[in-house]
């Protein structure tokens, strides 16, 4: 560190990724001044319980925080909650907040997340429509999902199967409707994706495929039915609409930093201003392991990402090559997806263990290498498909299929 340490390190968004980053300036032996700014009423938390356990019931909310407010006053970090950071001027090193204050910086990390997307349909504006990002977000929804609920989910990704999950665990009745032929097909492929498709129909949830909504139909200001583009009309009690996210970028734009599907950064997450970082889902990274660019929207990435841009405005030497890696619960179906297999970049999907069962693991290929591996309630071999994954060298496919083949011999 340098002497006397008098440097400020402003992290714009209280997140999961800003409050590790924090933790891991203090952890490196950073003295200086640490302001952490976000826009929330609440300490950092992490979201993956919002569509799981605190969703659910069977975790506290307590338990979404990363650090309690004690913390904080012992790490000297200046958490700023409730105000949102209305500007950023790189030439001034400085951050306006919406209450006035304008922090100075020596080096700024943007750790400002993403946005919901919207449904531009009429309708959305009714109460008993739901979007699911913040902890009141899931607070309004544990409300509505209750006994007998009629609830129409729109969107097949992460979320919406997610609540679709907790809503029929809260004993709710469920339609999930998703423009595609298969929910998460864009992300799996047709033969994963059909997996979560039967979970979910095993479940009783009715799954509403091929078409998407026009119309969300109200009766005194509160929803009462869906009309969907296929015309027919489902009766609902609550709407939750889970049609994505989008980088939270303004602050970026404004301050004239490059932004394209999130603000750019390279391996050692800087953007294009050297004093400026970035990480989390906001980031899209010059990815030195895959050979091109990557955002990713995942509770790993803004847990590992938030200490290496600390790292990296401290000066260290930072190399951000992560494999990316998620995890979903739902019903009975515990899973974790390491890698990265777009659609059009595999040409093949291997299954290794018992499919119907619901305990294999899937692996997408391309020219014989593996893209990908998704192990389903088959545990603790993440780590060896990430060796594989990061190997990058040709596998046998009749191999990675046979489970009396040891992962590590892969």
């Amino acid at each position: 560190m340098t002497a006397g340490d008098d440097r400020t390190f402003v992290i714009v968004g209280a997140s999961l990724a800003g409050a590790k980053a924090a933790e891991t300036l203090r952890e490196e032996g950073f003295t200086g001044r640490a302001v952490l700014v976000g826009e929330e009423p609440w300490l950092p938390y992490e979201r993956p319980p919002l569509s799981k356990g605190y969703l659910i019931g069977s975790e506290e909310r307590s338990a979404a925080f990363v650090h309690d407010e004690a913390w904080y006053d012992g790490q000297r970090i200046e958490l700023r909650t409730g105000v949102r950071a209305e500007a950023i001027d790189p030439a001034a090193h400085t951050v306006t907040l919406a209450d006035g204050e304008r922090l100075g910086y020596d080096k700024l990390l943007l750790t400002t997340g993403s946005v919901v997307r919207t449904l531009p349909v009429p309708g959305t504006d009714l109460a008993g429509v739901h979007h699911l990002r913040r902890i009141e977000d899931s607070d309004a929804l544990r409300d509505a999902l209750v006994e007998g609920a009629r609830v129409v989910v729109v969107g097949g990704g992460w979320i919406g199967l997610e609540v679709a999950a907790a809503a029929r665990t809260r004993g709710a009745a469920v339609t999930l409707v998703e423009i595609d032929r298969l929910p998460l097909r864009r992300v799996l492929g047709d033969e994963a994706a059909q997996v979560f498709a039967d979970l979910h129909t095993s479940h009783g949830v009715e799954l509403r495929l091929g078409t998407g909504v026009r119309e969300i139909v109200g009766r005194d200001g509160r929803v009462a039915s869906v009309t969907l583009e296929d015309g027919s009309s489902v009766p609902a009690d609550a709407v939750v609409v889970g049609v994505g996210i989008s980088p939270a970028t303004e602050l970026a734009e404004v301050a004239g930093l490059a932004v394209d599907n999130g603000v750019l950064v390279d391996a050692a997450l800087r953007t294009s201003d050297p004093d400026v970082h970035a990480a989390g889902d906001v980031a899209n990274v010059d990815h030195p392991l895959l050979g091109r660019r990557l955002r990713v929207e995942h509770w790993d990435n803004a847990l590992h990402g938030g200490p290496a841009a600390a790292r990296s405005m401290l000066g260290q030497e930072v190399r951000y090559d992560r494999v990316p890696y998620f995890f979903t619960d739902q019903y009975d179906l515990g899973m974790e997806y390491t890698g990265h297999a777009e659609p059009g970049r595999y040409d093949r999907v291997v299954f290794r263990g018992d499919v119907a069962a619901r305990e294999f693991i899937a692996f997408w290929l391309a020219d014989g290498r593996v893209l990908a591996g998704m192990n389903v309630n088959v545990w603790d071999v993440a780590e060896e498909i990430e060796r594989i994954v990061r190997a990058g060298a040709p596998v046998d496919p009749a191999r990675l299929e046979d489970p009396a083949v040891p992962l590590s011999e892969l």
